[in-house]
């Protein structure tokens, strides 16, 4: 039974229905399936070929598969022409890229790697290596490269870096200046770092120099602060003086490894003035005598002074290392090397409370031990009449000799030659104490018309117990 609407049956109407469904599904089958195809095809050249606007090291393989892109990159030819900005500084000689067969698994590897499942249209540029790389590159022309930049920065404006310095007491900080100079081990890392391409292009990069507000120029204004600060207690003998570095430094200059040095002109002023007030060298000791009575005995051989320039330098260094005490240690004197005596000795006016005390106008010596007489003796001194007489001053005792034979000239005498039992002398010049066995004159005025060519005669009965209380150093005051 069918209905009848507007002159179609129902029957029709389902007929018709079934029919359009049939074809709606094949063609949606159909489509998909092209659909299937188009993108397998598009997949599979997208895992076989490389994007569009793809490179290596600057090589087109835009669309080639891994073995085009090898056979191209194996017949790429390297210019080796090296560029800084737009100069072309270094023309190297041409040489092949150096791919063999033996890289085609990396290029392949690029390939899987760049794989996208639509097409790219990004620019890549991929930097290879071959396997096996020709050392003409990574050796002979980096070295003519970084030859040729140490040379052009000989003809050009070095940097002029901020700078810190001490002038007249005041720390003051240079302003800096820019130069032309290529910074060439930047360059040689850039150089390292450039892919593998037919030339080789590098930015410019340029010696910097240092600038006022600089961590460096800030460590050098606080190393210069510091030595202004600094003080150095010097010790000489029994008094110590402190020399402060914001007095004594006036102009002081520093390294890049923060290494200070200054001028030491104000430090030897100081030096000297500490000298002069100190030191006995060449002056008058005041000296008490056996009968207590002060005189002034002028320095001879016993003396000692400060090496003022060693002196200066000495604690100059001891300033830039940034140590705070020192003792002095250069002394020098009349001694046979320059040496000086009696740097030690402190009491008694710097004689000290050992020594040996010779009378001219008396003919007697006095030989004292820790501020006690142990021997004193009548002598002959040296020959007024002639001369001849024993030196005054401080001397000391050069050596001791037991026996010893005198070598010499006296006035009125040809050379002589004496064998003696004990011999002691105390100037350069070959005065000394010595026993006197062919004496037979010791009166007190001997000494007037027979005294000896400049030496102490001692009698031989006592010289022994003389020569045994006399050391080596000891000062001999002769007036």
């Amino acid at each position: 039974m069918g209905g009848n609407i507007m002159g179609i049956t129902v029957e029709q109407t389902v007929v018709e229905d079934l029919h359009s469904q049939k074809w709606y599904k094949s063609w949606k089958i159909i489509t998909l399936s092209l659909i299937a195809l188009i993108l397998a095809a598009v997949s599979y050249y997208q895992a076989t070929h490389f994007n569009a606007n793809s490179k290596i090291n600057s090589i087109e393989v835009s669309g080639m598969t891994a073995d085009q892109a090898l056979k191209k990159l194996q017949t790429s030819v390297l210019t080796n022409e090296i560029y800084i900005g737009e100069q072309q500084i270094v023309d190297g000689k041409d040489t092949k890229m150096g791919f063999t067969t033996d890289d085609l698994s990396r290029v392949k590897k690029l390939l899987r790697d760049q794989w996208s499942f639509f097409p790219s249209f990004k620019e890549k540029d991929y930097t290879l290596m071959p396997d096996q790389q020709d050392p003409y590159r990574s050796q002979t022309l980096k070295n003519e490269l970084e030859q040729k930049l140490t040379s052009m920065n000989q003809s050009l404006t070095a940097p002029v870096h901020a700078h810190a310095s001490m002038v007249e007491g005041e720390i003051v900080v240079s302003k800096s200046v820019d130069g032309t100079q290529y910074d060439v081990a930047s360059l040689m890392e850039e150089y390292e770092k450039h892919g593998y391409t037919s030339e080789i292009h590098l930015n410019p990069i340029y010696m910097l120099a240092l600038k006022e507000d600089s961590e460096s120029v800030k460590n050098e204004k606080q190393k210069l602060q510091d030595l202004l600060r600094l003080s150095v207690d010097y010790k000489v003998q029994d008094k110590v003086y402190t020399l402060s570095g914001s007095e004594l430094i006036k102009n002081a200059t520093i390294s890049e490894d923060l290494q200070v040095s200054f001028d030491p002109s104000t430090i030897k002023s100081k030096i000297t003035e500490i000298n002069a007030a100190q030191s006995t060298l060449g002056k008058d000791f005041s000296f008490k005598t056996h009968s207590g009575s002060i005189i002034s005995v002028k320095g001879q051989g016993y003396g000692w002074a400060l090496d003022v320039e060693k002196e200066t330098a000495q604690i100059q260094a001891a300033f830039e290392k940034g140590e705070t005490s020192i003792n002095a240690s250069n002394i020098n004197g009349n001694g046979w090397s320059g040496e000086g005596y009696g740097y030690e000795t402190t009491t008694n006016n710097g004689i000290g409370d050992t020594y040996a005390e010779v009378s001219i106008a008396e003919q007697r010596i006095w030989l004292y031990k820790a501020g006690q007489l142990v021997l004193t003796t009548n002598v002959v001194t040296g020959k007024h009449s002639t001369g001849e007489d024993t030196s005054p001053g401080v001397w000391y005792i050069l050596f001791k000799r037991t026996p010893y034979t005198l070598k010499g000239s006296a006035v009125g005498k040809s050379d002589y030659s004496v064998p003696v039992s004990y011999w002691a002398p105390f100037t350069n010049s070959g005065q000394g104490f010595h026993d006197a066995g062919w004496r037979t004159n010791w009166s007190s005025t001997a000494y007037l018309t027979g005294g000896s060519g400049g030496c102490i005669n001692v009698s031989p009965s006592v010289m022994k117990s003389v020569y045994d209380n006399l050391s080596v150093y000891q000062p001999v005051v002769v007036y």
